[in-house]
């Protein structure tokens, strides 16, 4: 008789929305956001780990090859407006025009726990489309390893605002 354990995770996005131009703009301000908007995927099939990510994360655990870690200097969030269903085989954002990835904001990703954050800011003019899909790359585009995608509507963000988006995965 074998035994089979299980690595568990839980993906949430949060969006924040501002009426700023920029991070700037809302510090200097004290701004609040006017909306927040949370994504949390009941069902596996709008939220995965991608293969590719896995298996850098794995590199990164056992220190193989010259793996490359989603830490302040490479982490970047992705949004695009692509809808079709996250797969394990996808390789990041899956939109051909619309999509942007986002180098993290001070102190991010952190770390609470199991909880494994990760924040960034998208500023007037930019990702100025519906947000569909979201993902968390170790490079500055598709051609990193993307941890995982998720496909959930964020909403359509038009131009004057800053969306800041916080991407939390909670391992178990």
């Amino acid at each position: 008789m074998s035994v089979k354990d299980q690595l568990g995770h839980h993906i949430v996005y949060q969006v924040e929305k501002f009426n700023a131009k920029d991070s700037k703009e809302i510090k200097e301000k004290g701004l609040k956001p006017f909306e927040v908007v949370e994504s949390t995927p009941q069902a596996i099939a709008i939220n995965v780990l991608l293969n590719e990510g896995i298996t850098e994360l794995i590199n990164l655990i056992c220190n193989i090859g010259t793996p490359v870690a989603w830490d302040n200097t490479n982490a970047r969030l992705g949004v695009g407006d692509d809808a079709t269903a996250p797969a394990p085989a996808q390789t990041g954002l899956l939109a051909v025009t619309n999509k942007l990835y986002k180098a993290m904001n001070a102190t991010y990703p952190q770390l609470s726990g199991q909880d494994a954050i990760w924040q960034s800011d998208f500023i007037d003019t930019e990702a100025e489309w519906a947000w569909l899909e979201e993902s968390i790359s170790n490079t500055a585009d598709n051609a990193g390893d993307n941890l995982c995608r998720q496909n959930t509507s964020l909403g359509t963000k038009p131009a004057g605002q800053t969306w800041r988006l916080t991407a939390t995965i909670t391992f178990s």
